[in-house]
């Protein structure tokens, strides 16, 4: 079942979604109904050009990567002890989101239009949204940004202008979650790279419960 969202600031049981995860249409992108969204695993999916309402999924199989159990392949490790590329945190959100999409915009399906730039530069703004940059010298040539809740990273997009730059990007992201309490980084879908680097399918209701857990 699809749901059609109104003005007020609620979502539907994700139980009672689609079975590719869609689950609701409408609503808008403000703060408060990302926040609410992420919360129970909900994110905006839809291509701008050829839907007029914003489109909401939640999957009931989520797929993850749990910090410890990043893949990181030997061809990775020597690139990483080559020292070549240097890696920050929120340097320049702006220029990651940008990069992801421009990159995508003239594919087909190309979700993150305008409007969608917008919420997640105002997420950031309020603390609630983080980019990983990977610099040769001073140029900017991968990256990754997300949503961040409590101990977890929710990944929206990456990018790579040079080799393996956003595998170093969400390497370096793990390698920080593992080292400072992080418990998961949600990768919404499964891509081929993205499973040899040790990401895997939890069920749905194991997922929130990890989302969810209050800190101790």
């Amino acid at each position: 079942m699809v749901f059609s969202l109104s003005s007020d600031l609620a979502f539907p049981d994700p139980h009672l979604g689609e079975p590719d995860g869609l689950l609701a249409v409408g609503g808008d992108l403000s703060v408060d109904r990302l926040l609410l969204g992420y919360s129970w695993g909900i994110f905006p999916w839809y291509s701008f050009r050829y839907s007029g309402e914003i489109h909401w999924y939640c999957p009931m199989q989520r797929f993850v990567i749990f910090p410890k159990e990043i893949h990181v392949s030997h061809s990775m490790r020597a690139l990483i002890n080559k020292g070549t590329y240097r890696i920050s945190f929120n340097e320049d959100f702006d220029g990651v989101i940008k990069h992801c999409s421009r990159l995508r915009i003239k594919e087909e399906g190309a979700w993150l239009g305008v409007d969608m730039v917008k919420a997640y530069c105002k997420m950031y703004e309020q603390g609630f949204a983080a980019s990983v940059e990977v610099w040769r010298e001073d140029r900017l040539v991968g990256g990754l940004y997300g949503v961040t809740i409590g101990r977890c990273f929710f990944g929206e997009s990456m990018f790579s202008l040079v080799p393996s730059a956003s595998k170093l990007a969400l390497i370096h992201l793990a390698h920080f979650f593992r080292d400072n309490g992080g418990t998961l980084i949600d990768c919404q879908f499964e891509t081929p790279h993205l499973r040899t680097m040790g990401g895997r399918y939890i069920a749905y209701d194991d997922y929130l419960k990890i989302i969810q857990q209050k800190d101790e």
